[in-house]
């Protein structure tokens, strides 16, 4: 597992997310994902483990997240 800390990683954001108001920006590391509000980036970072990353990118995809 990486020791990357969040504050110290390089973040980025999708190209689908410009001018969109609910951004959020990631960085992976190693094993590690990083998840944080683009809007918000110094309010909190999710950190997901490989297999959790797999699983909310596969939900996503599905369209079980959607609003």
């Amino acid at each position: 597992m990486s020791n990357l800390r969040p504050d110290r990683a390089t973040f980025r954001k999708s190209s689908y997310s410009e001018g969109a108001n609910g951004c959020v920006e990631v960085c992976a590391a190693g094993s590690q994902h990083f998840v944080r509000d683009s809007k918000n980036p110094h309010g909190g970072t999710l950190v997901l483990d490989g297999a959790s990353w797999k699983l909310l990118v596969g939900r996503i995809k599905q369209g079980a997240l959607d609003w």
